[in-house]
């Protein structure tokens, strides 16, 4: 039985939220958190996976995370025009057939796990994962650790207002022609109960079968 909850998690909480885990999968967000109703309440573990699609501000945080993914798994040497302009700008051509689908955070968020794909020539994708990286620790040998904090920092600031209610405008237009239908609000398990939740898959319709009519005998 998954517990809802409205009244903390939404545009209108004021609960302290801690992001541990964030994934993008069919511009839909599943993010594992904990959520506290003020800093002297104990924290809650919660897994959510959304119904709406993201915001676009979300795909942008992530896709600055792509850099930094490249250089960790040493798919990309870096080069003088290696790093975007700036912050506004969409990524180089360089990074076109690679992306960033999420990232797991350490105890206290001291440190981070990026999670991504490579699109190959042939067309399969390669799946890629960061070495874990502690943010603060002084004898790191990644010379953007700092860099990538900022970043990573951005993205946890999307998640956490995707958390609360921020999506995009064809998914909230989607939200209009459907049915108020309980089974289609964002659900939120905790830990424990998330561990059994499966997403409901639904079936796509068979042809009908047309049956060949008995000839009767005369």
């Amino acid at each position: 039985m998954s517990i809802q909850l409205a009244p903390i998690v939404g545009p209108e909480a004021t609960s302290i939220l801690i992001v541990l885990k964030a994934k993008l999968k069919n511009q839909l967000l599943y993010a594992e958190f904990t959520e506290q109703h003020d800093e002297e309440a104990s924290p809650r573990a919660f897994t959510m996976q959304g119904t709406e699609l993201v915001h676009s501000d979300l795909h942008h945080r992530f896709s600055y995370l792509v850099p930094h993914l490249c250089l960790l798994t040493e798919q990309l040497p870096e080069t003088d025009d290696f790093w975007p302009e700036d912050e506004a700008t969409e990524l180089p051509e360089h990074f076109a057939c690679f992306s960033v689908t999420g990232f797991s955070m350490g105890r206290g968020q001291a440190g981070v796990t990026l999670i991504g794909q490579r699109q190959l020539a042939g067309g399969k994708v390669l799946n890629l994962t960061s070495p874990y990286l502690a943010l603060e620790d002084e004898n790191t040998t990644y010379p953007y650790a700092g860099r990538l904090e900022t970043a990573v920092l951005d993205a946890i600031s999307e998640v956490e207002q995707a958390l609360r209610g921020k999506c995009s405008e064809a998914g909230r237009q989607l939200d209009l022609f459907d049915a108020a239908d309980p089974d289609q609000e964002p659900r939120l398990l905790q830990q424990d109960e998330a561990r059994e939740y499966v997403p409901e898959v639904l079936a796509e319709p068979q042809p009908v079968k047309k049956r060949k009519a008995n000839r009767i005998a005369k």
